[in-house]
C-alpha cells in the first residue's frame, strides 16, 4: 500500500498519544481509499462473516458519530447524518477493496424518551455483537467534548467491561469548546477510564469539522488492524 503524506490532522489536540510516523502514513493511505457500505444488520444472524479485523464506533445519539466516520474516510455521505436522534438502528458495516478490515457503525444510544422495547432491542443487539465477534479489535466510544461522560456513556462502558472488549474514548466536537475546558474533560475522562478494566487509557480528541485528531485516529486504526508495513 502506498504511503502518501498524512492529511486532515488539524491542530494538535491536548493530551493525546500519537502513533509513530509510519503508522500515521499507513493510516492516511488506508483511508484515502474508496470505502463503501457493505451491509446493515438488524440482528446478530444477519452479520457478515467474521473473516477480518473490525473496529466499531459507538456513541450517544447526536454525538457526531456519522460525521466523524465520514471525516475518517474523507467521504461526506458514507455514513448517514441526521438531526433525528436514534435514527441508526442497525449495525452498519463498511469496507474498502483488497483490505481485510471492517469499520462498523453501532446504533446510537441514550436517545430521549425512547420506548423501553426499543432500548432493550438495542442492548440485546449490541451485547450479542460484542460477545460474539472475536475479530473485533476495539470499540471507539465517542463522547461529546463539551459535556464529558454522562450516565448513558457509563452504562455502555459497563457493558463493554462485561464483554471484555477493548475500548477507547474519542472526544468529538472539540472545536465547540475552549481549550481549558477541553483539557479538564480529557483529565477527568482519563481518571474515569482508570477504573474500567477494558478501557484503553489514552483519549483521542477530534473535530470532524476542523479535522482535529483525524490523522491520529487513522493511524491508531491502522496499527491495530493491519500487519506492519502494509
Amino acid at each position: 500500500m502506498a504511503k502518501p503524506p498524512p492529511r486532515g490532522s488539524g491542530a494538535e489536540p491536548p493530551g493525546h498519544e500519537t502513533p509513530d510516523r509510519e503508522w500515521l502514513a499507513i493510516g492516511a493511505s488506508l483511508f484515502a481509499r474508496p470505502w463503501s457500505f457493505v451491509r446493515g444488520s438488524p440482528s446478530f444472524e444477519f452479520l457478515p462473516e467474521a473473516d477480518r479485523p473490525e473496529i466499531a464506533f459507538a456513541g450517544r445519539s447526536n454525538v457526531g458519530k456519522s460525521s466523524l466516520i465520514n471525516a475518517l474516510v474523507g467521504q461526506h455521505g458514507l455514513a448517514r447524518t441526521s438531526n433525528t436522534p436514534g435514527r441508526t438502528q442497525e449495525l452498519n458495516f463498511f469496507a474498502t477493496p483488497d483490505v481485510s478490515l471492517f469499520v462498523v457503525d453501532l446504533p446510537g444510544y441514550g436517545f430521549a424518551q425512547a420506548p423501553r422495547e426499543k432500548v432493550q432491542t438495542w442492548i440485546e443487539l449490541v451485547r450479542d455483537y460484542l460477545r460474539g465477534r472475536p475479530t473485533l479489535k476495539r470499540v471507539f466510544l465517542l463522547i461529546d467534548a463539551r459535556h464529558g461522560l454522562k450516565p448513558p456513556d457509563r452504562e455502555i462502558m459497563s457493558l463493554l467491561d462485561e464483554a471484555a472488549v477493548s475500548y477507547q474514548v474519542v472526544l468529538t466536537k472539540s472545536d465547540k469548546t475552549s481549550r481549558s475546558h477541553l483539557e479538564a474533560v480529557v483529565a477527568a475522562t482519563r481518571g474515569d477510564l482508570g477504573t474500567h478494566p477494558a478501557a484503553y487509557p489514552e483519549v483521542i480528541v477530534t473535530s470532524a469539522v476542523k479535522g482535529v485528531g483525524i490523522e491520529i485516529l487513522r493511524g491508531t486504526i491502522a496499527e491495530l488492524c493491519l500487519p506492519s508495513g502494509a
